[in-house]
Formats: C-alpha cells, structure tokens, sequence
C-alpha cells in the first residue's frame, strides 16, 4: 500500500514537471466539438444541447462560432428560462501558444472554469475548462478513492438525466422511483444491457416497465448518459 502511494506521488510530480511545456493547444476540446448554441435559439433547442450533450455548460455564439459571446449555465437556464439570453456569462479569450500553467493560474485569479481559445488570425480554436488542465495533469493516474460527480438531474416532473454509472440503488432512493435492482448488475448502465441483452445504439429507446430509457451518450464499449422518461 506504501508503495502505491509512493508510486502515485511520483507520477503526479513527474506530470506537473512536464505540465510546465504543456500549451494551452494540447488540452482544447477542438471547435468541432464545441457544443453552442446561436444566441437567438429557443428555450427547447437549448434544453435538447444540454440533454444531447448531458455538460452543464453550453457555449453561445452569435450567427458564428468565430463570434462567440459566452456561455450558459444549465442552472442559470432553469432559473430563468423566458429570458435566458440575458444571463449568458462573459468567457475569458486566451491564445492556443499560451502556457496551461498560466492559463491555470488565471482561472485560480479570475475565478473561472472556461476559456475560449483563439488562434493567431483571432478564429476560435476551441475552448478549454479548469478540468481540462487537471485531467492534463492527473488523467491517467488512477485513485481508488475518486468521487467523481456523475450526472444525475431531474430536468421535468418524470423526466431524468442520468450518468450510466450511477447506482441503480441511489437513483430509486434519490427521486423516489421504483427501478429494477438485482444481483447482477449495480448501475443505470447495468440495468439496461440486463434487459436489452444488447449494446445500445445512440438515441435508441429501451423501455423497461414504465421507465423509458433513451442513450444520449455511448461509446464504443459503454452507455455513458441516458435520458430516462417515467409514464404513469
């Protein structure tokens, strides 16, 4: 046990060591993969990106990607859904050369947690979150011990968004439903190759009982979101 601490202390010094060449580039989410909205979208166009997408925060643009204005919170969109154009946040603009310490130290100042990322002729590159610079530094080094926060929101009156990692058990205890729980399997995930007896497609519908499970994230070798929907 000693040594595995030891060994992962280790690593993390030897990862902030190289982080001090790491450029801001080398962590981007590419703006291919930026999931925006235009700043005149409805208030369904943005529930559907952040149901599609299960981030919690969603880039805005006016009429271009290369005219970004910021973004929006997901809580910020439910507290004010008939005006949520007026609550989109001011995002910090930083170079794709600049170090990702100093991006880092940055966030730590300003007290943010995204910057959007230009190149030299001023387009947008992608943008770049304080989880990004950390997954940098400590991806691939394992804790036994993490606590990752898993996705897990009532976004109606019987509609939910659920990570497929989370414990069955502790979704029926948090919202009060009645999912299947078994011996052979723990999670969401779990219980929907249980009854599908299948991999998933994306958006694929499965239900189970009354619970329709809709997959709106899924790799290659596992369910990572779903959307589920209650019927009485």
């Amino acid at each position: 046990c000693f040594l595995k601490d030891l060994n992962t202390e280790v690593k993390i010094f030897q990862k902030a060591l190289d982080f001090s060449d790491v450029k801001v580039r080398d962590c981007i989410v590419t703006r291919t993969e930026i999931v925006g909205v235009d700043l005149t979208a409805s208030l369904d166009e943005l529930l559907n990106k952040f149901v599609e997408s299960g981030i919690s925060k969603i880039i805005v643009y006016d009429e271009t990607i290369d005219n970004v204005t910021g973004y929006i919170h997901s809580l910020e969109m439910f507290r004010y859904p008939e005006d949520w154009h007026t609550h989109v946040k001011e995002i910090p603009i930083v170079p794709e050369t600049m170090s990702a310490g100093k991006l880092m130290k940055l966030f730590m100042q300003e007290k943010k947690t995204l910057a959007l990322v230009v190149d030299e002729f001023g387009g947008t590159s992608g943008i770049v979150s304080l989880e990004d610079l950390v997954e940098e530094i400590f991806g691939d080094i394992e804790d036994e011990h993490d606590n990752t926060s898993y996705t897990c929101v009532q976004i109606s009156g019987n509609e939910y968004l659920l990570s497929a990692r989370l414990e069955t058990e502790k979704v029926n205890n948090t919202f009060g439903l009645n999912l299947p729980e078994s011996g052979e399997y723990m999670t969401i995930g779990g219980l929907i190759l249980s009854y599908n007896q299948s991999f998933p497609k994306l958006n694929e519908l499965i239900q189970i009982g009354n619970y329709q499970f809709k997959i709106s994230k899924v790799t290659a070798t596992k369910i990572e979101l779903v959307h589920l929907k209650v019927s009485e």
